[in-house]
């Protein structure tokens, strides 16, 4: 590489000019601007908009085109921050006030900014006083860099600086779509004590096509809102009386209890036994866990006779306390012990949503204790049941292995053996997985699984979170072979994580159109008139002593009416019956999706039951 050039020359001279293309350089493995020099030695590697890196530089060069935007139009408006998230970005406000309507006149200023392409700047303060001086107009930047640690950066483009970090995109023109959301109010850094700020949402892309197909999943989403869908099928609830609290309706617990038994009857074949803890424990014990130091805002105390207890957050503490009630030998282990417990956590109120975000919600959780040894086996064996568990659904997955924190409890060789326990697992196992330096709890290393929808939206569900903290406050031990009382090694472990949020998940990833295995509404019989009805009722009847979910519709309606309310209903099959049907002993079958005609009762009862014991996610009947 020529003396003086940079990652911009690289990359032109390898023809990376398209607007997803080297959006930032990683040199050496450290992210940098594409202004950055580079030598002969250097390892290079770009950044697109492919990556999970290149989009959050994308999108947080966009959060500072809408906060200049924003000062163009208001200009005694206080940027204060506006960093990239899962989907777009936002930039928070204080001093401004708008409405939805001013959206499109925000939208036309960014649209004049992008065209003006400026170039990326970045500038490097010398110390916190240049930095200070330079935002001291702007309390919330101030408050900011008074924190900071290390360097102090900014970003310029045009007429705008900010305070920033960076990488930025080299130059405005790489953003080719800009779409504003939404508008909301937000405490500053979260405190409700703090000032309330206007927050903007946004999405941009390098390409008009992307935003196109985004709106487009939005709207699909939309459709598919378990929020509405739920209630509308007569799922669940959510009342007044019970903020994030979930009223599961009959049609809800049948789905319900199709997850619960299908996983309890797969932890059954691989080994687990399963108990049931008290919701109500005392302080006392919380204070041992360690979860009244660090998480009691979260948790509903109270107290009973001059003693104080809570209901529980966590299922753990429960499960130390029944392992403590035996004398455990190491040929006892691994030891699998599984457990659907109702927890409570107060979550904001702002926060709640559907059944994804509750304040009472039943995990399935599961405490696996065992020796070093056999952390490997152990974790190999839950990815056969998380492959099980999803693949029933049509759920995609991937894995990211969290390691170990900055503050953390434990000794270097206690995280070695854990988090290689978790990574030769996982190297075993043959799928791929991403390792997020750092982001391991306090006690422990763990493997994050995100489910992806039928939407290709990630979900994260799973977890399996090896503990090295809860068997040393519990003072749990094992006899070993050699006689010696030692300390197990423990993982928790959750599939479906809430079910709650799961059956919501569900509800979206289906559209309400669930599967016959799982469906809370399977067949329905449709008389043409009532002389019908009879004979209606008695195939219905012979439907549900084979174990199925049948009803008649014998309302007054139009056929064709009652064909469209099973449909609205979403029920799996529509069995039409007329003067040739009753004549011939025969059913006309319908699916959600096609008209399959005239049909012989127990063909039809002989093809339904295959479909529900291979769990198949598609009708049986519609196979040509």
């Amino acid at each position: 590489m020529p003396q003086g050039r940079t990652a911009k020359d690289l990359a032109e001279k390898n023809n990376l000019r398209n607007p997803d293309q080297a959006l930032a350089v990683l040199i050496n493995g450290v992210l940098k601007d594409l202004s950055s020099p580079l030598s002969e030695e250097d390892r290079v590697s770009f950044v697109s908009f492919d990556d999970p890196l290149g989009k959050e530089i994308f999108w947080h060069t966009s959060a500072h085109v809408l906060a200049q935007a924003i000062l163009r139009l208001w200009p005694d408006a206080k940027p204060t921050i506006g960093p990239p998230i899962e989907n777009g970005f936002y930039y928070d406000f204080a001093n401004l006030h708008i409405t939805e309507a001013d959206l499109e006149k925000i939208e036309k200023e960014v649209q004049n900014i992008l065209k003006e392409n400026y170039v990326s700047k970045r500038v490097e303060f010398k110390d916190k006083k240049e930095a200070l001086e330079r935002f001291k107009d702007n309390p919330y930047k101030c408050e900011m860099i008074r924190e900071f640690e290390g360097s102090i950066s900014g970003y310029s483009q045009g007429e705008f600086f900010d305070l920033c970090r960076g990488p930025h995109l080299p130059n405005l023109g790489k953003i080719k779509a800009f779409k504003i959301m939404k508008t909301s109010g937000a405490y500053w850094r979260g405190d409700k004590n703090r000032e309330m700020l206007t927050r903007i949402y946004g999405i941009s892309f390098p390409d008009r096509k992307l935003l196109k197909e985004y709106l487009d999943l939005l709207e699909e989403a939309k459709k598919r809102d378990h929020k509405i869908l739920g209630p509308k099928l007569d799922l669940f609830s959510i009342k007044e009386e019970a903020p994030g609290m979930a009223f599961i309706h009959p049609k809800g617990m049948i789905i319900w209890n199709h997850l619960v038994n299908f996983l309890r009857c797969l932890q059954l074949e691989a080994g687990y036994v399963e108990i049931q803890t008290p919701q109500l424990m005392s302080q006392e014990l919380w204070e041992r866990s360690g979860h009244w130091q660090v998480y009691r805002e979260h948790m509903y105390a109270f107290e009973i006779e001059n003693r104080h207890f809570a209901i529980k957050p966590m299922n753990c503490p429960g499960c130390m306390l029944y392992y403590k009630s035996h004398t455990v030998s190491y040929r006892q282990l691994p030891l699998r012990i599984a457990e659907f417990g109702h927890v409570h956590r107060h979550e904001p109120s702002g926060a709640l949503s559907g059944l994804v975000r509750v304040r009472s919600f039943h995990q399935d959780d599961a405490h696996l204790f065992m020796r070093p040894q056999d952390i490997k086996n152990e974790i190999i064996n839950i990815l056969n049941l998380v492959k099980k568990l999803y693949g029933a659904f049509g759920l995609t997955y991937t894995f990211k292995l969290a390691t170990r924190p900055e503050k953390s409890i434990g000794s270097d060789k206690d995280w070695e053996i854990a988090t290689n326990g978790l990574r030769e697992a996982l190297d075993e196992w043959g799928e791929e997985y991403q390792i997020i330096e750092g982001e391991g709890a306090f006690y422990g290393p763990k493997i994050e699984i995100h489910i992806k929808d039928a939407l290709n939206r990630s979900w994260q569900c799973g977890t399996i979170q090896l503990d090295m903290a809860l068997p040393e406050k519990f003072e749990l031990e094992y006899i070993d072979s050699d006689g010696i009382a030692k300390r197990p090694v423990m993982i928790h472990r959750a599939i479906y994580g809430s079910i709650e949020r799961f059956l919501g998940i569900l509800i979206e990833h289906f559209a309400g159109r669930f599967p016959l295995w799982l469906s809370p509404h399977q067949v329905r019989l449709i008389p043409v008139a009532d002389r019908h009805v009879d004979y209606a009722e008695k195939i219905s009847n012979q439907i549900s002593k084979a174990g199925f979910i049948s009803d008649v519709d014998g309302s007054h309606e139009s056929v064709s009416r009652k064909i469209r309310d099973a449909q609205l209903a979403q029920i799996n099959y529509m069995l039409t019956v007329g003067d040739q049907e009753v004549e011939k002993k025969t059913i006309n079958l319908r699916t959600r999706d096609r008209v399959i005609g005239e049909f012989d009762l127990n063909s039809f009862l002989t093809t339904l039951k295959k479909e529900r014991e291979e769990k198949s996610l598609h009708s049986l009947f519609n196979v040509s």
